[in-house]
């Protein structure tokens, strides 16, 4: 009897062993699905959230995919600035900075003074272009030379599939960035006090040594929506679309969202939102991140590369039959001088000496081929 009641107890485990496995199972499916549905929602080309303490990436869309950076550039230009300028030193606005679009109402003018500390509210709340090109040529010289400092800084921080061209986001060939590097960016970027305390800052006024004061508005939204934000940076052109990097707290804890190539700034507050707070229950419940790729943007991202590839070679090609016909062009006048010398021999600066004539033509072969033409 003792035996009966055992086995029955044994098969009643069994049973519900059974059941919670299999409730199990459902649960895990359906945790799944959720997180893809959320992921599903994510329209922008990439993104990544990212906890800041550790730099562990919570969720991600194509954390690798390179796309333009737009204005977020300039959180890259703000800490080259500040590695190597005071805060106090002044900067007299140059032509070629007055020149660079900016925003009309945060226009500088040539001939303007203004603090380092002043650019950098302009170009980090504003976005304004002309304030960034006039901060890396009073820290460099001119902005190609601070270029070379700003990537010499992004391989500094990690961000190895980023390359600037210029020091504000406007668009140019060879100028990208990812969502993870923009992360980390970022993270790096928060370390800067004077950086993390403009970033905060919802609106703000500068002035010109010369008495015109400029009224700054904060570009990021999220500001006046999320009490845990702690500061962001957008961007836009139209190749990049909508980009922004932003840092939220809540209890305690941050995380760092990017995203690049949303549609709209509508469609940019509201990922930034949901992929902030999706970001915090990663942290609060421990779960595994969640990063997955899409192949069709990843494809549009390689077919804009061979199509840039394909017009650099259609234009070579076509600069080198423009060479081509001008050499032959070039040619047919040699040829049409020397006749002409032969026939008038008493004006000896016209006549060209048959050696030299040899080493003139040696040349004009050597650089035909050097161009990829033979004629």
């Amino acid at each position: 009897m003792e035996f009966k009641i055992q086995k029955s107890k044994f098969k009643i485990t069994i049973q519900n062993f059974k059941i919670f496995f299999i409730f199990a199972f459902l649960i895990l499916n359906f945790a799944f699905l959720a997180v893809a549905a959320s992921a599903d929602e994510i329209s922008s080309k990439a993104a990544v959230v990212m906890e800041a303490s550790t730099g562990r990436v919570l969720f991600a869309k194509n954390p690798n995919l390179r796309l333009p950076p737009a204005s977020t550039t300039k959180l890259v230009t703000a800490m080259v600035v500040l590695d190597r300028a005071d805060m106090s030193d002044t900067v007299t606005i140059s032509e070629a900075a007055a020149k660079v679009p900016s925003l009309k109402e945060t226009k500088l003018k040539a001939g303007e003074t203004l603090t380092v500390e002043t650019l950098l509210y302009a170009a980090l709340i504003r976005s304004a272009n002309d304030a960034a090109f006039a901060l890396a040529e009073v820290v460099a010289g001119s902005e190609k030379k601070f270029v070379q400092l700003m990537n010499k800084k992004a391989v500094a921080i990690g961000a190895y599939n980023t390359r600037f061209i210029n020091t504000t986001g406007l668009p140019g060939k060879g100028q990208h960035t990812t969502a993870y590097d923009l992360s980390k960016i970022m993270r790096h970027a928060l370390k800067y006090p004077v950086i993390r305390e403009i970033l905060g800052k919802k609106e703000a006024e500068i002035s010109t040594e010369q008495g015109r004061t400029i009224a700054l508005e904060n570009t990021n939204r999220l500001l006046w929506s999320d009490n845990g934000a702690v500061g962001g940076k957008t961007g836009y052109t139209k190749a990049a679309r909508h980009c922004f990097v932003y840092a939220g707290e809540k209890e305690g804890g941050m995380v760092i969202v990017a995203i690049l190539g949303a549609q709209s700034r509508e469609t940019l507050w509201n990922e930034a939102e949901r992929l902030e707070t999706k970001g915090f229950a990663v942290i609060a419940s421990n779960e595994q991140p969640v990063v997955y790729f899409t192949k069709a943007d990843y494809q549009k991202s390689s077919r804009r590369g061979r199509t840039a590839e394909a017009t650099k070679s259609k234009n070579k090609n076509l600069k080198l039959k423009a060479y081509s016909k001008n050499n032959k062009t070039k040619s047919d006048r040699v040829l049409s001088k020397k006749k002409t010398n032969r026939a008038r021999p008493d004006k000896e600066e016209d006549a060209v000496p048959a050696e030299e004539g040899k080493k003139t033509k040696n040349k004009g072969i050597i650089r035909n081929v050097a161009y990829g033409t033979k004629e």
